[in-house]
């Protein structure tokens, strides 16, 4: 046989070959290729975090530094504005996720008049842009004589979390053996025992996640933050201005350091999956 016809032959081998690694691989690169684009520009920022720029400007890469990190709040500002997103976010994801959560159970355990027309206006600040929203309330509290500043935030920030918060705690809700309450009520719990010993543990993981998701849709709103913050300034306040007039180095260094915390909490959150599913394994 000669060499052209067995180069004729091997051909369509290899391209089936070729053709069977990348449908067994495709998946594995398109992930790898998405998680690429979507950690870029984080790692970009947690990367001039450590630049030293000559000007106002922290866009070019002008040499390495610990400086910025040693003195993170010495940009004048940028202490106050942190500490203020911060404690709104904080008391803000508390109270959305408080009244989210008994909003879930009456929309789920309980039958009354309106019932549809409340999920809807749960859904309302989901799908309405954010500037609506801003908008909205800043004519709200004009109307009203109210006076800018911490509280007009927090009602802000209470406002658009609490249908997050909902929304998760209803996901989890809705997928709910209520047997378990019913055998729990059947061994001589009452109701408020029932609650606090079967149904809130279970239910309490979607509550710490509704939680930690308004305490991160907080601290990162400008839109609605703009419109109602008066003279106060939180920390997307800070950034947009800083922006305007140059982009110092400790805005990378906090921002570095918010997205390093929530990586170490979900890290941690997954260990303390693992062995708890490894203990009930055990147990079992």
């Amino acid at each position: 046989m000669s060499t052209v016809a067995v180069a004729a032959k091997s051909k369509p081998a290899l391209l089936t070959v070729a053709w069977a690694f990348v449908r067994h691989h495709v998946l594995t690169a398109y992930s790898l290729l998405f998680f690429v684009y979507l950690l870029l520009p984080i790692a970009i920022v947690i990367v001039f975090s450590f630049n030293h720029p000559t000007g106002k400007f922290n866009y070019t890469w002008q040499g390495f530094t610990w400086d910025n990190w040693k003195y993170w709040d010495g940009v004048p500002g940028i202490r106050s504005a942190l500490f203020l997103s911060l404690e709104i976010a904080l008391v803000a994801s508390l109270i959305a996720t408080f009244l989210g959560t008994l909003i879930a159970l009456a929309l789920v355990r309980y039958g009354f008049r309106g019932r549809g027309l409340t999920n809807i206006l749960i859904f309302l600040p989901l799908s309405t842009p954010e500037i609506v929203l801003g908008a909205s309330l800043l004519t709200l509290f004009l109307n009203f004589n109210v006076v800018f500043g911490f509280w007009t935030i927090f009602i802000a920030h209470v406002m658009f979390c609490i249908s997050f918060a909902v929304v998760t705690v209803k996901a989890r809700l809705i997928g709910f053996d209520r047997h378990l309450e019913e055998a729990a009520m059947d061994l001589g719990a009452n109701e408020w025992a029932t609650f606090r010993k079967v149904t809130l543990p279970l239910i309490a993981p979607a509550i710490l996640a509704a939680m930690l998701l308004c305490f991160a849709i907080s601290i990162d709103d400008f839109v609605v933050t703009y419109f109602n913050a008066g003279s106060r300034t939180t920390f997307p306040l800070f950034v947009w201005g800083a922006a305007r007039v140059g982009a110092p180095p400790q805005v990378n260094v906090i921002g570095s350091a918010i997205f390093g915390v929530a990586v170490i909490g979900m890290v941690v959150n997954v260990l303390v999956q693992m062995r708890r599913e490894r203990s009930a394994a055990a147990a079992a």
